[in-house]
């Protein structure tokens, strides 16, 4: 049997990752998960959680939830074992939390835990014992507090599995987003962006759709970076400059790439059925389309890895960490599109 193992972070501990864990217990469709955490911390704040919401929607007869929390059983999973996942029992690959956690208390303390959940994840992935890794919100200001400059997960992926470059891409049903440059702030972003690096970036999207999308010949959108595309050189020449030479010189490599586009207007509707990528230069000019298009079914893939990863599209959500009212869609969306790219790059 070939194995197709996911490794699952659940990321901040104070956050609501670890409660969408629940949820996994709820279906028998997610059998290849390995939650990579802390299996105390799981359970207790799954119990925390869920036990009164669960007597409730019992007395109601509401179904949306059938196993209680106190009945789920935990496995613990170890490599080449035949341990069980799915309805009603999460495998854990138990990694003990430095210090106790409250939901929405962020806890300094807790900060090399959630990274050595990572690395765990990211060692085996590289070495063949998962095939995808999905990962859960994480705080980047309590990591970084710690002294480590962390400015995110696609960054942390890139220099951990010694990726020579990455991109960030966000989809939904109805469109994927990527990026040139990722967490930058606004005043560094236009000396960031070069030929090489849009060139690079166009590369592995052309890639990674070919291979884990099943895309024979993506078609990308790319935008400009300033008004309008630069309106001929009046608001700017970068497009003129390297972003059009890089795009003609993409083109007659038989890639697929149509633009700059401006980005107020290269996402209407009619360009929906025109393209499977959009390509944005940076963050806030492509991401708040995408989240307002499908927050609730959106999910985060990070291409040009050794590895497949994808992630929810929302943050910890400290203020309503504890509650259970955290949605699992976006787990779900994370989980299926790993288990869809898994089924095109490997099987």
């Amino acid at each position: 049997m070939q194995n197709n193992l996911i490794a699952l972070t659940p990321g901040e501990p104070s956050g609501v990752g670890i409660e969408l864990i629940y949820h996994l217990a709820q279906t028998d469709r997610y059998q290849d998960i390995v939650v990579i955490g802390s299996k105390d911390l799981i359970q207790k704040r799954i119990i925390q959680t869920f036990s009164s919401i669960f007597k409730d929607k019992q007395k109601t007869q509401d179904k949306s939830f059938v196993i209680a929390p106190e009945d789920i059983v935990y496995t613990d999973y170890a490599q080449g074992s035949d341990t069980k996942a799915g309805y009603g029992c999460i495998r854990v690959l138990n990694i003990d939390a430095y210090d106790e956690s409250v939901p929405g208390v962020l806890n300094i303390k807790n900060a090399p835990y959630v990274l050595n959940t990572l690395d765990r994840a990211i060692d085996g992935c590289l070495s063949g014992e998962f095939k995808a890794l999905v990962t859960g919100p994480i705080s980047k200001a309590v990591i970084d507090e710690t002294g480590l400059k962390f400015t995110g997960h696609t960054e942390y992926l890139m220099q951990k599995s010694k990726a020579e470059h990455v991109v960030m891409m966000l989809g939904c049903s109805t469109l994927n987003v990527a990026l040139v440059t990722t967490h930058l702030p606004l005043a560094d972003i236009p000396s960031a962006i070069n030929y090489d690096l849009i060139y690079k970036t166009v590369k592995i999207i052309d890639s990674d759709f070919k291979r884990f999308m099943g895309v024979k010949k993506p078609r990308i959108l790319i935008s400009g970076l300033n008004p309008h595309a630069g309106e001929g050189g009046h608001l700017g020449t970068e497009e003129i400059d390297f972003i059009i030479p890089c795009i003609n010189d993409l083109q007659k490599e038989g890639i697929d790439i149509k633009g700059p586009y401006p980005a107020d207007t290269m996402f209407c509707r009619h360009n929906l059925d025109k393209c499977d990528v959009f390509l944005t230069m940076y963050h806030d000019q492509g991401l708040p389309v995408l989240k307002f298009a499908g927050f609730d079914d959106g999910f985060n893939t990070t291409l040009g890895l050794p590895f497949i990863r994808t992630s929810v599209d929302h943050g910890t959500a400290p203020d309503i960490a504890g509650t259970g009212s955290a949605s699992p869609n976006s787990l779900f969306v994370a989980i299926d599109k790993a288990m869809d790219m898994i089924k095109h790059g490997y099987n």
